[in-house]
């Protein structure tokens, strides 16, 4: 199914936030809660795409079967006016592919595609990955690098390679360099996506043309402002909304886990995101009164 908001320059829209999955109180998924909290996102925080079942949805703690439900329901609530990527990234490329043919059938409008984590591939061993899944579908894919999590970055030169494959279009960047990714942008097509909060602003400055945030959960509306006021040349307004987002971002992102914040946060603006899963815990009552004087600091509105 093809996007509903996909640009030349931009295939799967310019501000996507990496959703939490809701569950209930005895940790089941909560699917009616996944469509509000879905609609919310954009509908009042102008998220033109989501990425659902990343690792801040949990996903290493979800089913195959949930990963399904989940993504249907989203499709269901917003796939008409938004982006929906399913994350279907493993370890395991069989178990890749398996996902990515799921999440076709469901109807996603592309693939996040997660570099393998533990196994520490070989170069190579990543570009066979990455081009099986990206061949076992018709849908483009965004890849994710994020060395720190995983273990392994995609050189610069598999990068160009993988640019080559006619699916693969994208790369969410956690890896913070700067001049690899230029120099990546530079030799191929592939849209780079800020995937760390932190340095969003500095990623549209070298080419990127969007995020997959965590904080926009609670700041979409602001981050989607930030991306049009850079486009359209207006440097010191962007600049401006970066310096006041930093609170929320540093009270999601550098106090503990994101996923574990970010549902806090969720509770603390009345969206309720429910508990999580193990290994991840809630936050502490220490931790929920600094994320609250954050969001306040970040000029966010709170329900209590």
């Amino acid at each position: 199914m093809a996007s509903p908001l996909a640009t030349s320059g931009a295939p799967f829209g310019r501000m996507l936030t990496a959703m939490v999955t809701p569950f209930t109180a005895d940790r089941a998924l909560d699917v009616d809660r996944v469509q509000r909290l879905a609609a919310y996102l954009v509908d009042e925080q102008k998220n033109d795409g989501l990425v659902v079942s990343g690792t801040t949805g949990e996903s290493p703690t979800t089913s195959d079967a949930e990963k399904d439900l989940l993504l249907r329901a989203v499709l269901e609530a917003v796939g008409d006016r938004a982006t929906v990527v399913a994350g279907v990234g493993t370890n395991d490329t069989a178990h890749s592919i398996e996902l990515a043919r799921a999440a076709e059938q469901a109807g996603a409008h592309g693939l996040l595609l997660v570099t393998p984590y533990y196994s520490k591939p070989p170069q190579e061993g990543l570009y066979h990955h990455f081009t099986s899944v990206a061949d076992s579908t018709g849908l483009p894919a965004m890849l994710y690098d994020i060395p720190g999590r995983t273990g392994t970055k995609i050189d610069v030169g598999t990068l160009i390679r993988l640019a080559l494959h006619p699916r693969i279009a994208a790369v969410k960047d956690a890896k913070g360099d700067f001049f690899a990714s230029s120099q990546v942008m530079l030799a191929s097509d592939l849209a780079f996506y800020s995937g760390d909060d932190a340095l969003n602003l500095p990623w549209l400055s070298v080419g990127a043309v969007g995020f997959v945030s965590v904080v926009g959960h609670v700041v979409g509306a602001q981050l989607a402002d930030m991306i049009g006021r850079h486009r359209a040349g207006d440097v010191r307004g962007a600049l401006e909304l970066h310096r006041r987002l930093l609170p929320v971002v540093a009270g999601i992102m550098t106090r503990t886990q994101g996923a574990i914040m970010v549902k806090a946060a969720l509770d603390l603006i009345g969206q309720q995101g429910g508990p999580l899963r193990l290994p991840l815990v809630e936050a502490t009552e220490q931790e929920f009164a600094v994320l609250r004087a954050d969001l306040v600091a970040g000029g966010v509105k709170l329900t209590d």
